[in-house]
């Protein structure tokens, strides 16, 4: 369709959701955030130790989809990208459940002995390794650290949003222009707070292991599980009738190429990893892989390969396929899902080192969390319009066509 055609379509469709299907959303999240929360309190009294590791992997991944939409906002706003104008706020409200995953951390910090050996004082004070690593692996200072990231992450996503929303008032230069310089030096700050985090809350699970690739690890694969979620977001509105002209297939388009890209950079930062600490082989390094390479983790490690590189890789490869939109949006669901096992593999082992033991505890916090955190975004969607109707650049994005 012509980028003409397109463009008058999309200045008739309405940019508020439908009253009625707001609500059919909201009350379905609503049950869902209700069940999972009391099967969890369920989880906890069966078990306190498997349900805090559960809820930790959970958390994590939540948490990566909330910071690959900051980054994508960020992103957009140093780039001066127009494509993306009529999805980004989609990507703002994802961001802004920021402050509710800040409080849905406190569990995390409240099981801190049981799921950190640097926390237990009597194993600190049996291993010289530790006690070298106690200035900076030790409850207190790990709660500030915490409290940093998601102040950081907060301030930013709360004034990139904020300049968002007074655009809808009036198109106003000067909001851009801000929200571009906010975001440089946000990207720094999110880079090195978000590798941080993912230091703090998975790699120190083992303590006398390092990478000094994790970090990028968990933000690449963060980028690639909130560009796939994204995709899956927008189908759905799509078939609802919702962003369908704003959306188009121009745009899909270019989403299948972010999320084939990501893919093939989450690839490289996983193998890069791997081949260093197999090259260098030292036993201290080594030990991380080997347990996820015993029992049942060498199926989800090859799921990993498969699932999250050599499928996504070889269906998205070719320009049709990222036009096709329910190829696309099947693939992008399937990265969306193994993204989880990807986390569950580095968190999990903590606690069943001799394989993975799947049960309901880990459905009843991933439940409890994620419908909590859908529930704020979708509250979010009902505020504003649901696209950045003020944005300076909104015309160049409805008349987007790829070459």
């Amino acid at each position: 369709m012509p980028a003409h055609h397109r463009n008058i379509e999309a200045s008739f469709e309405s940019y508020e959701l439908n009253a009625a299907l707001w609500s059919k959303v909201r009350n379905v999240l609503a049950a869902v955030a209700i069940l999972g929360w009391l099967a969890s309190a369920a989880a906890f009294a069966s078990g306190a130790a498997r349900f805090e590791f559960s809820y930790l992997a959970a958390f994590v991944f939540w948490l990566s989809l909330a910071l690959g939409a900051l980054f994508f906002v960020m992103v957009q706003h140093v780039s001066g990208a127009s494509w993306s104008v009529t999805m980004r706020r989609i990507a703002e409200n994802v961001m802004m459940t920021l402050p509710v995953a800040a409080v849905l951390f406190l569990p995390v910090l409240f099981a801190l002995p049981t799921l950190y050996v640097w926390a237990r004082p009597a194993a600190v004070a049996a291993d010289p390794i530790l006690q070298e690593r106690v200035a900076y692996l030790n409850p207190d200072f790990f709660t500030v650290r915490a409290a940093i990231y998601f102040a950081a992450w907060t301030f930013w996503a709360w004034k990139l949003y904020r300049n968002s929303i007074a655009q809808d008032a009036g198109r106003s230069l000067p909001l851009a222009q801000s929200a571009e310089r906010w975001s440089a030096p946000g990207l720094v700050v999110f880079m090195l707070t978000g590798a941080f985090a993912g230091i703090d809350w998975m790699m120190s699970l083992n303590p006398h292991w390092y990478s000094t690739m994790f970090g990028v690890y968990y933000l690449s694969g963060a980028a690639l599980g909130f560009y796939s979620l994204l995709t899956v977001i927008l189908l759905a509105f799509r078939r609802a009738g919702v962003l369908r002209y704003a959306v188009n297939e121009e745009h899909y388009h270019d989403l299948g190429k972010w999320i084939f890209a990501l893919t093939v950079f989450w690839t490289y930062i996983a193998f890069s990893q791997y081949l260093l600490i197999w090259y260098g082989n030292m036993p201290e390094e080594t030990i991380w892989y080997r347990n996820r390479e015993i029992g049942g983790w060498h199926t989800i490690a090859g799921l990993l390969l498969f699932g999250q590189f050599l499928a996504p890789f070889a269906l998205l490869l070719g320009r049709w396929a990222k036009r096709r939109l329910a190829l696309l949006g099947a693939v992008a669901a399937w990265v969306v899902v193994v993204h989880y096992f990807d986390l569950y593999w580095i968190v999990m082992p903590a606690y069943s080192p001799n394989g993975p033991q799947f049960g309901w505890q880990d459905l009843a916090v991933f439940a409890a969390i994620g419908g909590t955190l859908s529930l704020a975004f979708w509250r979010g969607l009902k505020q504003h319009a649901i696209a950045p109707v003020g944005d300076i650049r909104l015309e160049k994005a409805l008349e987007f066509e790829n070459v």
